[in-house]
C-alpha cells in the first residue's frame, strides 16, 4: 500500500458518517485486503478491506471497507471515490466504496445466497425462505453506524463498519431468536464472517462482518409514529393528549408487551444469572464513574452532582440479588418498527461506542425499560428545542411524555414478571444514568439539544421538580 493511498482513506474516512473517529488526529496503520468476489473482465473488481486506524493515544479501531476497482473513472460513483491504487495483476486503478456500487453489491448477495467459503472469509445462509431478491441494491440514507443495502421487497444487508473481534451480538440475538419463531423481531436470513491470521501471534482474528435479515418495507420506525403524535397535540392547544386523535399511548402499551415478550425469549434461549449484592454495588460504582467523567466534560451538571450521586448510592442499599440476562443494550423508539403484524424491535448490536466485551454481557431488562422511557422523553421535546420558552407547549409535553412512559410499563408488566413501577431504585439508577450518558453525548454532538437531558437531570437529581418531561417510573407509581 502507498503513502498515497492511505491519504485517500485518510480522508475518505474522516468524512463519513459511521466514522466513529471524526474529531480525532488518527492515521491508516494497516489494510487487511480478502480475496477478489469478482475480477471478471468488463465487472469491477470487487473485494472486501478492513482498515486499520490509529488515533494520537495510541488507540486502534478497524473499520471494513468493501471496495470496487475499475480502470477507468465511473461518473457515477464519484460521490464514493476514495482514490488510485495499483494492483500487481491489473494495473492502475480507481478505487471506490463499493456499497455505493449496485454493481459490485451483487457479489456480496450472490456469495451469501450461495454459502461461499473463500480464503477468511465465510457467508452462511439460514434454510432458504421465500423472498424477493430481485433488483439492484439499494443504499439506505438514515445509517450511522452502519451501512445497509436492500434488496428487493424482502431483504436488508446490513454491513458492520466498525469491526469488532468476535461473535456481533445483533446476529448473535437475531439467529437465537429466528430458530426460535420469535415474530416480534425481522428474521435472520444469513450473515458474513471473517478470520485471519494475527501478525506475529498463534491465535486467528476472528469478526462478523454483516448480516441478511428481513426488510419490513411497509414498516414505520417508533420514532416517526411518536413524533406524528406530537404534533398532533401540539396543534390542538385546548386537548388533552387522550383527546387527540394521534394519541400514542395505545401503541405505547402495546409495545411494551412486545418489549417483555422479547425479554422473555432472550431469558429463555440465552445466558442467564443474578447478580449478588456485590456486583449490584459494582453497578452503582461505575454509574459513579461515568457521572464523574460527565461532570469533567460538561460542567452544567455540577449542580445537580449530588442529588444524582444519591441516586446512585440507593443501589448500595439493595440487600438481595437481581436477575440479569442478555438484552437490547440501546433500546429506544428508533430500534422498533411498527407493522401490520404489530411491534418489531430491531438492531440488537447495543450501544456502538462501547466494546463489545460490554455490549453483550448479561445485564437488567429494566436497562431496556429506561433507556425506551427516556426516548419517550426525547419525543416529547424535540419540538420545544424550537420554543423552549412556551409554557404552554412544556405543559403538553410533560403530559404527551407521562401518559406513553405509563402506558408502556403497564403494558410491559402485562407480559412480565417484572413491574417497572415496582423496581424504584433500580429503575431510577438506570434512568439517571442514561441521562448522564445523553448530557455528554449531546454536549458533544448536538448542543441546541442539551435542554432534554438536562431537564431529565434536574428532575432526577430532586434540584427541579417543574419539567416539562414527564416522570420517572418510580413516581408514576
Amino acid at each position: 500500500m502507498t503513502s498515497g493511498y492511505d491519504e485517500h482513506l485518510h480522508e475518505y474516512l474522516g468524512h463519513q458518517r459511521w466514522f466513529a473517529g471524526k474529531g480525532r488526529a488518527f492515521s491508516v496503520t494497516g489494510r487487511r485486503t480478502f480475496p477478489w468476489l469478482s475480477e471478471a473482465e468488463g465487472r469491477p473488481a470487487f473485494r472486501v478491506e478492513l482498515v486499520t486506524v490509529t488515533y494520537g493515544d495510541g488507540d486502534t479501531e478497524v473499520y471494513q471497507m468493501p471496495v470496487s476497482y475499475y480502470p477507468e473513472v465511473q461518473e457515477h460513483l464519484a460521490h464514493a471515490f476514495i482514490g488510485t491504487w495499483r494492483e500487481e495483476d491489473l494495473g492502475d486503478l480507481m478505487a471506490y466504496d463499493g456499497l455505493h456500487d449496485r454493481e459490485a453489491t451483487s457479489y456480496l448477495l450472490e456469495a451469501l445466497l450461495q454459502e461461499r467459503a473463500v480464503e477468511g472469509l465465510q457467508f452462511h445462509c439460514l434454510e432458504e425462505t421465500e423472498r424477493d431478491l430481485s433488483g439492484p441494491s439499494l443504499l439506505m440514507s438514515a445509517e450511522q453506524s452502519n451501512s445497509s443495502l436492500v434488496f428487493g421487497d424482502d431483504a436488508l444487508l446490513k454491513v458492520f463498519r466498525k469491526v469488532a473481534p468476535g461473535r456481533n451480538p445483533d446476529i448473535e440475538i437475531h439467529e437465537a431468536l429466528t430458530h426460535a419463531g420469535v415474530d416480534k423481531i425481522a428474521g435472520l436470513y444469513g450473515w458474513v464472517s471473517a478470520a485471519w491470521d494475527e501478525e506475529g501471534a498463534e491465535t486467528t482474528g476472528t469478526a462478523d462482518l454483516g448480516m441478511l435479515q428481513q426488510f419490513l418495507r411497509t414498516a414505520t420506525d417508533g420514532w416517526t409514529m411518536a413524533l406524528n403524535s406530537v404534533r398532533d397535540l401540539y396543534a390542538e392547544a385546548d386537548l388533552h393528549a387522550d383527546e387527540v386523535g394521534g394519541d400514542f399511548a395505545g401503541e405505547s402499551h402495546r409495545l411494551g408487551a412486545a418489549t417483555a415478550e422479547v425479554h422473555r425469549h432472550l431469558a429463555e434461549l440465552l445466558d442467564t444469572r443474578t447478580w449478588s449484592t456485590t456486583e449490584v454495588h459494582d453497578l452503582a460504582a461505575a454509574m459513579h464513574r461515568r457521572l464523574d467523567a460527565a461532570l469533567q466534560a460538561v460542567p452544567q451538571l455540577e449542580p445537580h452532582a449530588d442529588g444524582l450521586r444519591e441516586t446512585f448510592d440507593e443501589l448500595t442499599k439493595v440487600d438481595h440479588g437481581i436477575p440479569v440476562q442478555r438484552v437490547h443494550g440501546d433500546l429506544h423508539l428508533g430500534q422498533t418498527l411498527r407493522t401490520v403484524k404489530g411491534w418489531k424491535l430491531i438492531d440488537f448490536e447495543g450501544e456502538p461506542a462501547k466494546p463489545l466485551s460490554e455490549r453483550v454481557a448479561l445485564d437488567s431488562p429494566l436497562r431496556d425499560v429506561a433507556g425506551m422511557l427516556r426516548s419517550f422523553d426525547y419525543a416529547a421535546a424535540n419540538l420545544l428545542t424550537d420554543h423552549p420558552h412556551d409554557r404552554q407547549i412544556a405543559y403538553r409535553c410533560r403530559e404527551w411524555a407521562q401518559r406513553n412512559r405509563v402506558a408502556f410499563c403497564e403494558g410491559y408488566a402485562e407480559e412480565s414478571p417484572i413491574d417497572p413501577r415496582h423496581e424504584t431504585v433500580l429503575m431510577r439508577a438506570y434512568e439517571t444514568d442514561k441521562a448522564v450518558y445523553e448530557v455528554l453525548y449531546e454536549a458533544r454532538n448536538r448542543p441546541s439539544w442539551l435542554g432534554i437531558p438536562m431537564a431529565a437531570i434536574a428532575r432526577l437529581s430532586g434540584t427541579d421538580t417543574d419539567t416539562p418531561l414527564g416522570e420517572t417510573a418510580d413516581e408514576q407509581a
